[in-house]
């Protein structure tokens, strides 16, 4: 019978982990999973509100998507990317079912880096132009190119990049405004500005794409104001410019929508997904293109393609999961929990704790920021913090995982994620093991 032991030492001897300092970190070992929760060797158990890597809507091993997988496998495993196949052909049109405007075309990818680097290979080609403008305040993949896209401080040790012509820029981010704005309106009237002015001093005629998260992700869940996506989406017909929206983590019912672009009624040029596409019970992720960029490579190759695209057990559990999503009306529940329990439960939450600056998200998605002075909105760890500068958060998340709840953190944030087949009973439940955790937090306030 394996041990905790024996899955720790296997890993700590012969597994390198992503993002770490291999002797200073000591992964857990874990047993099983089901539904919002998992458990440890020891008993333990946890609700997943981080959903692993924002990633598990469905939960862990929902039946019919385990079902799905294993009847697929009895059927084919696997088959290149050149044949058309049953499972490929089905969860490309599920997915152009349910995507926006005439989005109706899939490529498909091993995940969302790969899916950021291909659409905009996509646009660059489609446009013959270069150059692609993200936010600073993003996260779109740590593969070569995608980690040039990205803007957060993961992007540094990779510098210098070999992907030329990507230019940052500053999105909407009410609650610590760059451009001094005091509502939402204003926030969205300044960082248009911002943006088209970067686009003037860059050169339209230069810009391939604009790519942006719908709703930004693991830099703070930044629900954009009402008006700015829209406004996006009109500089980019205005110069020719390529929309791409990231919905990697964004998109499949965690924001209330199937797509996090459907809450402003806007329809990009190219959508990047993964995560929740399946919950990643098997990799998968993928483009989905406007006709207009499909329509470029008719009799033109496009010059691009990975050995596992479409892989037929992954696209076997896409579309189980969306036939799911479908017969439990998960879309519809993920808005629900978010409007009626996460989002009321965590304001509430915010008003007992001096230490929450601010609330904000939809659906199964929400982040908790975290200040010592809410006067000021110091950050309650410094930007990118780490070592003895980030020991708060380390305790704020000891707190939480001792409380029986796993949350994602990240800098100043906890985020509060579970897969969206969290019942509101659950959900409250996450959100009262934060309530306890918060008062680590509270005594590093200053005020």
């Amino acid at each position: 019978m394996t041990t905790a032991d024996d899955v720790r030492r296997n890993d700590r001897r012969h597994v390198f982990h992503s993002w770490s300092a291999q002797a200073l970190i000591d992964p857990l070992p874990i047993e099983g999973g089901e539904g919002c929760w998992f458990w440890d060797y020891d008993g333990n158990r946890y609700l997943d509100f981080s959903s692993q890597l924002i990633n598990l809507n469905i939960g862990h091993q929902h039946p019919k998507l385990v079902a799905a997988i294993q009847e697929q496998a009895a059927k084919l495993c696997t088959i290149a990317p050149s044949f058309a196949n049953e499972a490929r052909g089905e969860a490309a049109r599920l997915i152009a079912e349910h995507a926006p405007g005439d989005l109706d075309c899939v490529f498909f990818t091993n995940g969302g880096a790969e899916a950021t680097e291909n659409a905009v290979r996509m646009a660059r080609l489609h446009t013959g132009r270069h150059k692609v403008l993200t936010a600073y305040r993003s996260y779109h993949g740590s593969t070569h190119a995608a980690i040039a896209f990205t803007g957060d401080p993961r992007r540094w040790p990779s510098e210098p990049t070999a992907a030329p012509g990507v230019v940052h820029f500053i999105g909407p981010y009410r609650y610590r405004s760059s451009f001094g704005a005091t509502n939402d309106a204003e926030e969205c009237a300044r960082a248009l500005a911002h943006l088209e002015e970067i686009v003037m001093y860059e050169g339209a005629a230069t810009i391939a794409a604009i790519m942006i998260e719908t709703v930004v992700g693991t830099n703070g869940i930044l629900v954009p104001p009402d008006g700015y996506l829209a406004g996006v989406r009109a500089l980019c017909d205005e110069h020719g410019i390529m929309l791409i929206c990231d919905e990697v983590m964004a998109g499949f019912g965690r924001c209330g929508e199937w797509f996090a672009v459907d809450r402003w009624a806007v329809v990009p040029d190219l959508i990047t997904f993964a995560k929740g596409v399946n919950s990643g019970y098997v990799p998968l992720g993928g483009v989905i293109m406007a006709p207009a960029i499909v329509a470029t490579f008719q009799e033109r190759p496009y010059p691009g393609g990975l050995t596992y695209s479409g892989h037929p057990l992954a696209c076997a559990s896409a579309v189980a999961s969306i036939r799911i999503f479908e017969e439990e009306g998960l879309v519809e529940h993920s808005r629900r929990i978010g409007d009626e329990v996460l989002g009321p439960e965590l304001r509430a939450l915010a008003e007992r704790h001096p230490s929450v600056g601010d609330v904000r998200g939809l659906g199964c998605f929400w982040a908790v920021e975290l200040v010592r002075d809410r006067a000021t909105r110091e950050m309650l760890v410094p930007y990118n913090a780490s070592g003895a500068a980030a020991q708060p958060m380390a305790e704020v998340l000891a707190a939480c995982k001792a409380n029986g709840m796993w949350p994602f953190t990240h800098f100043n944030r906890v985020h509060m994620v579970p897969p969206i087949i969290v019942t509101a009973e659950e959900a409250k439940a996450g959100v009262a093991a934060l309530d306890a955790a918060l008062d680590v937090a509270d005594r590093f306030t200053t005020s």
